[in-house]
């Protein structure tokens, strides 16, 4: 089972643009947390330039207090074994949208490929485009086609990067409806030691009108090193976890579609496994 994960692994993803291109900066046109830019303060006086920083600051103070307190509660946080927690849900609404970044090869010049997220007349997110393997003719690039949707970067008070903490968790459960196609899961750890390992895992959705739900211990998930597969694999460690991306490169030219309901995690009393992959450590010398 191991070799066989890692060979589908390479084969999609050794040489591929796919992974690579989390490490790039998101790009300016694209909707992220609200943050600060220059921009906002151009055409703005001196004063109402002190006036604006004074009001930002003591909305962050507001927000730091509140965060202290919720983090120094005397009642200790529960979690029911076999609940699922959602933490991601397209409940119709223009926030649950703006919560994820949509980014394809075509949007770096590496590629044709595009990519929407929107929503259905049911207020479900539909990721959905068209994939398009044709590399670009500069001489460089040998492999193209994909398309990506990964959430927002979370952040505390005074724009600090928040991390989510699945470390009650053993696995994560989506609730989609797919067209047949294979796609990647992808967990990231930004911000952190580990800022370039991704770790990763296939989805694979039946199609037809039903839903599905997808649930995949985090036992599974492999290490990746921009783009590599991680010679070392160790165990995702879920208090770090910063964003979250659903990737379709399947190197299949054509239409997709991607329905999902909600994104969550749960603690399965039924799963044991600690890690499903060999840990050794490979002597280079």
């Amino acid at each position: 089972m191991e070799k066989s994960i890692f060979r589908l692994l390479k084969s999609y993803f050794r040489n591929s643009l796919t992974i690579k291109r989390f490490y790039k900066d998101y790009k300016s046109d694209q909707p992220i947390y609200d943050r600060i830019t220059e921009d906002d303060f151009k055409n703005l006086s001196f004063f109402q330039k002190i006036e604006r920083i004074y009001c930002m600051y003591k909305d962050e103070c507001k927000l730091f207090i509140r965060e202290a307190l919720q983090n120094y509660s005397i009642y200790p946080r529960k979690f029911i074994e076999n609940e699922i927690d959602i933490v991601w849900k397209f409940d119709g609404s223009q926030k649950s949208l703006d919560q994820w970044i949509v980014n394809s090869d075509s949007d770096y010049k590496y590629g044709y490929s595009s990519a929407k997220l929107e929503l259905s007349s049911h207020g479900y997110g539909i990721f959905h485009g068209i994939l398009n393997t044709t590399p670009v003719k500069d001489g460089i690039t040998t492999d193209s086609g994909y398309c990506n949707i990964t959430t927002i970067p979370k952040f505390k008070s005074f724009y600090r990067i928040d991390k989510y903490d699945w470390s009650e968790y053993n696995e994560i459960v989506l609730r989609v409806k797919g067209d047949g196609r294979t796609y990647m899961l992808n967990i990231l750890q930004k911000g952190t030691q580990f800022k370039n390992f991704t770790y990763h895992y296939f989805m694979y959705t039946r199609g037809g009108p039903h839903w599905q739900i997808v649930r995949i211990p985090f036992s599974k998930f492999v290490v990746c090193n921009k783009g590599q597969i991680n010679e070392n694999q160790y165990r995702l460690l879920e208090s770090t976890v910063t964003n979250f991306g659903i990737t379709i490169a399947d190197k299949i030219p054509g239409s997709f579609k991607l329905e999902i309901d909600y994104i969550g995690v749960c603690y399965n009393t039924n799963i044991s496994e600690n890690f499903a992959y060999e840990m050794y450590d490979v002597n280079r010398n």
